[in-house]
């Protein structure tokens, strides 16, 4: 019987494991085989691991930079731990982990250095672009969508017809949606975002076709390297990210909040729990699941993003937007 069980199991389970292994394991698979050798349009000769070599240019800088993550995970570790020990030792703990996220940030900043100098400076340049199209789009739809969920869940009037308005964005074709935006955006002094900030006085700029860091051109900053953060022409395509997938994150946000109990709001209303209080200690902590799937499914849908990316850049922009998917796709189609 149980190994009918464990048959009949197996049988249900078989269409996924199939449709994966077609479409996803074999793909991943395939394109690590056609790494290991020199393709131009048909297989050539095998040359092991030396793309990698070319891609990342220097092991030991590479192993430097992941021990700077590591560093990272290890003061995140110190830092947990001092919610465990007795209060009047928590702020000690807690200040450990800071020399430790420092010597990590130079860790990671060396490791990166020798990478860039030996490595391929385009796709290396296109990982830092990702990095910084993930960390203005992820937490910022995160957090607004938390918001407009926590509006919507409220009983308002009109609240189905809001949700609908909310979505549409993540439904509508991605190409439409980005010429759109290459207008709006446009440098144009009578594009919609000139014009919208001309009225308090601020402006125009040049958003897609500029280069330059967002830092030097609104705030006058003069940084370098990584601490400049992304050009103009990238911050416009984040706003584009931030539109597309603000509604997707609402619905999930609100099929999370109507998972959790009303009894627990009614208890804590009854020790007199202001709104703040209810959203800080029941509706936050119990949302935690869901916010952990959004923010990795937003994490890894950066490194996905392609085709509102490829419709929106510009040549002005000097490469300054071409994420890791656009400089993989460009070195694919210009070597075949």
């Amino acid at each position: 019987m149980a190994i009918q069980e464990q048959l009949t199991g197996y049988l249900f389970i078989s269409p996924a494991v199939l449709l994966i292994t077609v479409f996803g394991l074999f793909p991943i698979g395939y394109a690590f085989y056609m790494s290991l050798h020199r393709w131009r349009v048909r297989r050539g000769g095998f040359i092991g691991i030396a793309n990698y070599e070319k891609a990342i240019g220097d092991w030991v800088g590479a192993l430097i930079f992941a021990a700077g993550f590591a560093l990272i995970a290890l003061a995140y570790i110190v830092w947990d731990h001092a919610t465990k020990v007795e209060e009047e030792r928590r702020p000690l703990v807690k200040l450990a982990a800071v020399p430790v996220l420092v010597i990590a940030g130079l860790v990671i900043s060396h490791g990166w250095g020798r990478m860039l100098a030996a490595g391929d400076e385009d796709f290396l340049n296109s990982l830092r672009i990702t990095l910084y199209y993930a960390m203005g789009t992820v937490p910022i739809e995160i957090g607004v969508a938390l918001v407009l969920a926590y509006i919507l869940f409220q009983k308002i009037r009109g609240q189905e017809l809001f949700r609908m308005i909310y979505f549409l964005p993540y439904i509508t074709p991605v190409v439409a949606t980005a010429v759109v935006f290459r207008t709006i955006f446009s440098p144009r002094e009578t594009s919609l975002i000139n014009q919208v900030l001309s009225i308090v006085g601020i402006g125009p700029y040049k958003w897609l076709f500029e280069p330059r860091p967002f830092t030097q051109v609104i705030l006058g900053w003069d940084l370098d390297g990584f601490w400049a953060g992304p050009s103009m022409a990238l911050v416009s395509i984040i706003f584009y990210g931030i539109w597309t997938y603000v509604g997707y994150n609402t619905v999930i946000f609100l099929a999370g909040l109507g998972s959790i109990p009303r009894e627990l709001y009614e208890a804590a209303e009854i020790d007199g729990a202001n709104n703040w209080q209810l959203f800080r200690h029941i509706t936050l902590p119990l949302l935690s699941p869901v916010t952990f799937y959004l923010s990795l499914i937003a994490f890894i849908g950066t490194f996905k993003a392609f085709n509102h990316i490829y419709v929106m850049r510009m040549p002005s922009a000097q490469g300054t937007v071409d994420t890791a998917s656009v400089t993989i796709f460009d070195t694919f189609y210009k070597a075949n």
